[in-house]
């Protein structure tokens, strides 16, 4: 069902942006096995940016297949509790995901609006933007407050560059040492996931 197969998922915390004054000044944290992660100040924020960039060694058809399972993308995503498809309409779609946190931190929900676009070339893009407001807050959580990034998959040949970009407003209070921790860990663990699976035969 070509509805189906175009379901824009996801994740964990965000994703693609058009391109705005945020992701200027990128300085990489880290570079380790295959995956190089990158952060940016943003202003009037105290939440940095990150950009997670990996090839996959699987097409592209491949890794979109497991981004659209929005309930099993949990299993790669930076600690990812539950995720689930809201609505769906076209190109667009809604999620919501629950997040763990460490203790005494409390955990943390969000509802993301998807928007995939595909280009002559191949290549896919999911925009991510986040939509608090789309259902009351639960019990227990707290609603993630912005969320703006995107996904990025490349063709090349039999394998696929994939991007990930975002910056997210976690809402509430986040102690400076777990923020720091996040922005380098979700895309780094959530890329790293993601290529597990795509790569299995």
């Amino acid at each position: 069902m070509r509805s189906i197969k175009r379901i824009a998922l996801l994740c964990g915390m965000g994703v693609l942006l058009s391109p705005v004054a945020w992701a200027e000044n990128w300085q990489v944290a880290k570079d380790e096995d295959g995956i190089k992660v990158s952060l940016s100040e943003v202003p009037g924020s105290k939440y940095k940016a990150y950009q997670g960039v990996t090839v996959i060694k699987a097409p592209l058809a491949k890794v979109k297949a497991l981004q659209e399972d929005v309930a099993g993308a949990c299993k790669w995503i930076h600690e990812c509790k539950t995720q689930k498809l809201l609505k769906q309409e076209g190109d667009q779609s809604w999620t919501y995901t629950q997040f763990n946190t460490p203790w005494p931190v409390t955990p943390r929900d969000s509802i993301l609006h998807v928007t995939t676009t595909q280009a002559a070339d191949g290549t896919l893009t999911r925009k991510l933007e986040e939509q608090p407001k789309y259902l009351p807050e639960e019990k227990g959580y707290v609603r993630v407050a912005q969320v703006q990034g995107f996904w990025k998959l490349v063709p090349k040949g039999d394998s696929t560059e994939v991007t990930y970009q975002v910056h997210t407003e976690p809402g509430g209070s986040v102690p400076s040492w777990l923020a720091n921790k996040f922005v380098v860990d979700a895309p780094f663990n959530t890329l790293k996931g993601l290529r597990t699976l795509a790569e299995q035969p």
